[in-house]
């Protein structure tokens, strides 16, 4: 691994009149290279910090600084982005982000994707976790709560779609902690779960191993032998989780299950995202009661290492850590990673801020209005 040097200290950048700072300062360093490894890929990329309830956006302004922007969602989780739609699951509320900058717009600043909060399904506190959209534009996510996959209901809370063979009916008791959704060629296909527990919250007597990668498809177990697995991701074929437990980032073959370990990395592993040949990692710091008893422990011991909260961008092809971004302060814990292809520097509104109020948006209409004679 690449050591980390030359650090960078990144200020959050606000446009004016976007909203409050937050309440408490996050440091932020990143690698003196972030800047270059993002102009050069044509790309920027997001994360959620679920425990401080905030959305990230960095990109590049047009000083070529780097625009770390933030917006708060109570208890942001997974996303589900693309380069014109941010699905963010929070506290009790699924969001739809909406990009209202046209085309090959920008700001002054340099903005050039602007997500807005359009709609919002109110599902409860279900504890939705990773969310996918698929090939119908149906929304699909971890109902971590009822230990099952779940899409939006007209009426209720939610309608379940799948659960795992090894739940016998659908309950609040967060079970086997179902986290974790991979979707492919458009339907969900591969979950996590800490284990195979039927029994209210008995996946904290199974962290430290049991960790399962589940076929939605045909329910099967591809593997068990993860701990405290996260972020299931299919990427060129080929299926790829976060052993949080351990703090690896691991290739799994879809048929036999065997595991292999693309690199460790300093942190309890939450968000996955890739671009060319580069994953988009978020680490998080332990909780002590939580993550305690963990195979992280021993692994960042024998390195003589101390855990990170931030995100690291690795090179699949050798597990190496070329670029990065670290967090010091409130923010301790992230959920999600995201990247955003051909997206130079995004922002977003916020839910609190004078402007969701005021900026209005008019679509060109399907035909030509009539007019009054």
């Amino acid at each position: 691994m690449r050591p980390l040097t030359d650090e960078k200290k990144v200020e959050p950048t606000l446009p004016q009149g976007a909203g409050q700072q937050p309440a408490k300062p996050v440091k932020i360093n990143c690698s003196r290279g972030l800047a270059n490894w993002l102009r050069t890929n044509g790309v920027s990329f997001g994360f959620t910090s679920y425990r401080t309830g905030r959305l990230y956006l960095i990109g590049i302004l047009n000083n070529g600084k780097i625009s770390f922007h933030e917006r708060q969602f109570i208890r942001a989780m997974g996303v589900h982005a693309t380069p014109q739609q941010i699905v963010l699951a929070s506290h009790w509320q699924i969001w739809r982000l909406e990009n209202v900058i046209a085309p090959g717009r920008v700001t002054p600043e340099g903005f050039d994707r602007h997500y807005i909060p359009r709609n919002a399904q109110t599902t409860g506190d279900v504890d939705a976790h990773d969310v996918g959209v698929d090939n119908q534009g149906r929304i699909v996510f971890v109902n971590t709560k009822y230990s099952c996959l779940a899409t939006f209901s007209h009426t209720h809370s939610f309608q379940p779609i799948w659960k795992p063979p090894f739940i016998s009916r659908l309950a609040p008791e967060d079970r086997c902690h179902l986290n974790g959704l991979a979707m492919l060629d458009g339907a969900p296909k591969y979950v996590t779960a800490v284990c195979k527990s039927d029994i209210v919250n008995g996946w904290r007597d199974r962290r430290a191993e049991g960790g399962c990668v589940v076929d939605v498809e045909t329910n099967e177990i591809v593997t068990d032998r993860l701990s405290m697995p996260h972020s299931p991701r299919v990427y060129n074929g080929e299926l790829y989780v976060l052993d949080s437990g351990r703090g690896e980032l691991a290739r799994v073959d879809r048929k036999t299950g065997e595991r292999s370990i693309i690199g460790f990395y300093p942190g309890f592993l939450r968000g996955l995202a890739f671009y060319k040949h580069y994953a988009i990692i978020g680490l998080s710091l332990p909780r002590e009661q939580s993550f305690a008893g963990l195979e992280l422990d021993d692994n960042l011991k024998k390195r003589d290492a101390e855990p990170w909260c931030g995100v690291q961008i690795v090179d699949l092809r050798n597990g190496d850590v070329v670029e990065w971004l670290r967090l010091e302060g409130e923010v301790r814990e992230l959920f999600d990673t995201f990247v955003l292809p051909g997206v130079r520097c995004p922002m977003a509104l916020g839910l609190m801020t004078p402007e969701v109020q005021s900026l209005i948006t008019i679509e060109a209409p399907a035909q030509p209005l009539s007019t009054a004679s």
